[in-house]
């Protein structure tokens, strides 16, 4: 039986996430909680591992209990501890001068800052993909390869690369339910593994886009074979909810089940 693997939801836009049991959804569809912050610049542009490799090497803690937020520097001792509304000003400041220009952070309760705005769902992936990508690198965790894929909901009991069967190339929505909730996956993530966390190929596996495109093409579904190869370094699936369900809660444990599939053309798209 597929089911909720584990849950991880990621405070702060583009640093480390968090194990949680369970997620609220918003009436948005989105996680209570990720990816509720994101660092800008002065431009607006979001501070990211892609535009600014200084975002890699930040450590975030991040307590749920009392807004705390925890940060450091990776390969130090010191981490320094926020109220993450009460102190923003000093937040900033600290981001400012670790990453040397201003930056602000900003906030959205509503849907938080999603990849796709059009589907700010939990993102979804098979705990079997993770751990298959990561052997295809002797020197990659699996942890590792979690941290850099960051999906929220890992589904367990299932082989590696089951997501792919949750989009296809002809005009069509893959629906299913976790727990309660019915979900429309629609469409691969924007974040692909062969453009983020650039440390990961540069300096752990130098021919890591040689190797993961080699080895994903013998993995890649026939339902997926038409899309173009971008599209399948993009393994997290993205999400929507088709009604208004706010409070609802998603868990571990909870079963997973596809359970239509539907043209998008019916659906309004």
């Amino acid at each position: 039986m597929a089911y909720v693997a584990s849950i991880h939801i990621y405070p702060i836009k583009s640093l480390d996430g968090i194990a949680v049991s369970q997620a609220t959804l918003l009436p948005s569809g989105a996680l209570k909680g990720d990816r509720s912050f994101a660092i800008c610049d002065e431009q607006g542009e979001f501070v990211n591992c892609q535009r600014h490799n200084g975002a890699c090497f930040l450590r975030l803690s991040f307590n749920i209990s009392n807004n705390i937020v925890g940060l450091k520097i990776q390969g130090t001792e010191q981490e320094i501890l926020f109220h993450i509304d009460r102190e923003r000003t000093r937040i900033q400041s600290w981001l400012t001068n670790y990453f040397g220009f201003r930056v602000k952070l900003v906030e959205n309760l509503l849907t938080g800052f999603p990849e796709n705005p059009a589907a700010p769902g939990p993102t979804i992936i098979s705990t079997e993909t993770i751990a298959e990508i990561a052997s295809w690198f002797p020197r990659v965790c699996v942890n590792e390869m979690r941290q850099h894929l960051r999906a929220n909901i890992e589904i367990g009991d299932v082989p590696p690369f089951w997501e792919d069967q949750l989009f296809t190339a002809n005009e069509e929505i893959v629906r299913l339910q976790i727990g309660t909730i019915t979900f429309e996956a629609l469409n691969p993530s924007q974040r692909s593994i062969l453009s983020s966390r650039p440390y990961l190929r540069e300096e752990v596996y130098p021919n890591f886009q040689n190797v993961f495109t080699a080895k994903r093409h013998k993995t890649i579904a026939d339902s997926a074979r038409q899309l173009p190869l971008n599209h399948l370094s993009q393994l997290n699936i993205n999400t929507r909810v088709p009604d208004r369900l706010s409070g609802k809660i998603l868990q571990i444990g909870d079963e997973v089940k596809i359970i239509t599939l539907k043209s998008s053309v019916d659906l309004g798209f």
